[in-house]
């Protein structure tokens, strides 16, 4: 049976090897557009096999803790420090241990389709998800950082089952339940990582909704970060009820 090239490149999709006989027969095909699938394949083979140990790496913090004896490992992290507006949020995130996701990363590392695709897998396979969200008005009065800790314990306390451990991306919180605050532990840890992409999207979202109340400042662009677009807005417009007015340069504009 002679296979045309559709026909080839069709298989190739199932093929997982090279030393399958199939594709031993493909490879010994001259013909150009079968080489040219062969290579795509090749190609596409080992962007898998670099996902695949790129995700084995961060998993070693999970492993750790798992032969501890923990059950319940808990990532913790969160977005929206920086910005000029809106919310803090944070995400907690308990995934089975057998939980396989390879292109997993920081939420910062990743296209917003990707993120989404992602949001979506971790949610239907987590065995549990809380997040926090601290507003900008608490962000003023008790300032950023500690409005960081606050959502990350509110997105804890709502975790059902309750985690016996936690993997926070580099904060100390005061918790009953004993925690390795890990440094760039969102790139590090597989749990982080998917509470990265948890609280971004959350947060993404929200700031998408404001731009539907405050069209002029690009929210759905900027996230409420202070882009030249968002200066010349507030220049322009004045500040919004969800910008924070204890951040410079918003304050600089209040009463002006």
């Amino acid at each position: 049976m002679k296979w045309t090239v559709k026909e080839i490149e069709e298989k190739l999709e199932t093929i997982h090897h090279q030393d399958d006989p199939l594709y031993q027969q493909f490879a010994a095909d001259e013909r150009k557009g079968v080489q040219k699938a062969l290579k795509r394949w090749i190609h596409k083979q080992e962007e898998m096999n670099k996902k695949h140990e790129r995700f084995m790496d961060m998993t070693v913090y999970e492993q750790k803790y798992h032969n501890q004896g923990f059950k319940l490992i808990a990532g913790i992290d969160e977005v929206g420090r920086g910005p000029l507006a809106g919310p803090v949020v944070a995400a907690a995130v308990i995934l089975p241990e057998d939980f396989y996701l390879p292109g997993i990363d920081d939420s910062k590392k990743l296209s917003e389709n990707l993120r989404e695709r992602f949001f979506l897998e971790i949610q239907e396979k987590a065995e549990a998800i809380g997040i926090g969200i601290i507003d900008n008005d608490e962000i003023d009065k008790i300032n950023i950082f500690e409005a960081a800790k606050k959502a990350m314990l509110e997105a804890i306390q709502q975790l059902e089952p309750k985690p016996d451990f936690l993997l926070i991306d580099a904060v100390k919180l005061h918790t009953p339940y004993p925690f390795d605050a890990i440094i760039k532990g969102d790139s590090l840890s597989v749990s982080i990582a998917a509470a990265s992409i948890i609280a971004k999207v959350t947060r993404d979202r929200m700031m998408k909704d404001y731009e539907k109340r405050y069209p002029q400042y690009g929210f759905a662009r900027n996230a409420g970060y202070g882009t030249k677009e968002h200066l010349e807005s507030i220049a322009a417009h004045g500040i919004t009820p969800i910008h924070r007015k204890t951040f410079a340069p918003v304050k600089d504009y209040i009463g002006s």
